[in-house]
């Protein structure tokens, strides 16, 4: 079932996105035994079974008894799966329904969100704080599609096989030739970092647009491929501390890391890579994949580069050179324009299982002709993730604040991102440790 992008802004689009958003879930789950759908206690994964149970819980706690008052399907799902409250070393240790059960309870949420949504009410629903039925059916999908996208790195990390989704295969764009990166020069300015009000959802670590003043920069054209992070590792980045923050240099000691967590030495220089549960040749023009952000920051400093800042980072995807040199005024809301992305035009949505060559879909450049800045895989940036001036968090209270500080900001969006909910002012976040993402990065010129 395909949803088009014009339509998930409204409530029946809405619905129809909820419905097709449960079915790449569900996919992304069908193939797994019950001892899969356990797994092993890891601090970077969840147990997947518990997994499944969150993402209902979530969308009945938010739209049907935060907005209408209902009571639960299930009468002990707060202590279940409520994420705030349920530490995550004892998801484990609970008495979890079973895979039928858990299945079950997902479809009678989803089945009651959409009875309850198309009753009859009179005026749009709204809580306490002026929050709208539109608003909480984004924020459901939004949560749904970021745990489809953890479901995936988790398949990864525990070594299970690729998913098998059924989704559309668009002719894809690649260039002939090697990826020759070179650097794009960027006119500083006054730039609006952020998104605007009046939209009709947007996260609240995005709230709101406010003015920087960016110097100009140069920023690489391309993510930083397989072949350029193989030549920092070749010449002994991992054990030259010269190149590590002392935090990151501490990491990689207690990691014992001496290259990225998927790789592993073939003979005759030559690497292989880890996707999901084969081992392939490592494909040279690939962004390199599940580095962490110390890693990526010691490729900078053996490189004489260094991570763009949050701010370039998005002057780069969204803003339009000015006539007569500087920033314009218009910012986009994708790095090609406007427009949602067609087929073929970003690496997004689970098209290619994978990732694409950093120097494909020349479609998806930027008005500076900064490549892939959306989908393929997420980007580091230099930054601390901290919230913007006047923030004030959402009904989701836990969503970002209590981050700020100790997490990194990625942008851009992977493969397994959700076009539904990508956008140039996108913020997403992790610890700067964190391998498990589906994350690379690109550089500046210093």
């Amino acid at each position: 079932m395909a949803v088009s992008q014009e339509r998930v802004e409204t409530v029946e689009g809405l619905l129809g996105a909820l419905v097709e958003a449960r079915q790449r879930t569900l996919e992304l789950v069908a193939d797994l035994s019950d001892e899969q759908l356990i797994g092993p206690r890891l601090a970077i994964v969840n147990p997947l079974l518990w997994e499944l149970g969150h993402v209902a819980w979530f969308q009945e706690r938010w739209v049907l008894r935060h907005l209408r008052g209902l009571d639960s399907l299930l009468p002990n799902a707060d202590a279940l799966y409520d994420s705030s409250r349920v530490a995550h070393d004892t998801r484990w240790d609970l008495p979890l329904p079973s895979r039928e059960q858990t299945l079950a309870y997902m479809q009678r949420v989803l089945e009651r969100i959409q009875e309850e949504t198309r009753r009859e009410r009179g005026p749009m629903l709204r809580d306490a704080e002026g929050y709208d039925e539109v608003y909480f059916l984004h924020l459901a999908l939004y949560h749904e599609y970021m745990h489809a996208e953890a479901f995936a790195y988790t398949r990864q990390t525990l070594g299970y096989p690729a998913p098998r989704m059924a989704v559309p295969q668009p002719l894809l764009r690649i260039p002939d030739g090697p990826a020759r990166n070179e650097d794009v020069e960027i006119p500083g300015g006054t730039y609006w970092l952020g998104s605007e009000p009046g939209g009709v959802f947007v996260f609240d670590n995005e709230q709101w647009a406010h003015p920087v003043t960016v110097r100009p920069f140069r920023i690489a054209r391309y993510a930083v491929s397989n072949a350029d992070f193989a030549a920092f590792v070749d010449d002994g980045g991992y054990r030259r501390q010269e190149f590590w923050s002392a935090a990151g240099w501490q990491w990689r000691l207690q990691a014992g890391a001496e290259h990225p967590v998927y790789w592993q030495p073939a003979g005759g220089g030559r690497w292989l890579r880890r996707h999901f549960d084969r081992w392939v040749p490592l494909e040279p023009e690939l962004p390199v994949l599940h580095v962490n952000w110390y890693e990526a920051e010691a490729f900078c400093r053996w490189a004489g580069r260094r991570l763009p800042t949050e701010a370039e980072w998005e002057v780069a995807a969204a803003a339009v050179p000015a006539d007569g040199g500087g920033l314009g005024a218009v910012r986009r809301r994708y790095p090609w324009g406007d427009v949602p992305p067609r087929p073929g035009q970003a690496n997004l949505d689970w098209i290619t299982g994978g990732c694409l060559p950093v120097h494909a879909l020349p479609e998806s450049d930027s008005a500076f002709g900064v490549r892939q800045m959306a989908g393929n895989v997420w980007e580091w940036t230099a930054d601390d993730f901290q919230p913007y001036p006047g923030f004030a968090p959402g009904p989701y209270r836990d969503y970002s604040a209590p981050w700020f500080g100790d997490h990194k900001v990625l942008r851009g969006g992977c493969w397994a991102t959700r076009s539904h909910m990508l956008r140039n002012t996108y913020r997403n976040f992790y610890r700067p440790d964190r391998r498990d993402v589906w994350a690379g990065f690109r550089t500046c010129a210093l």
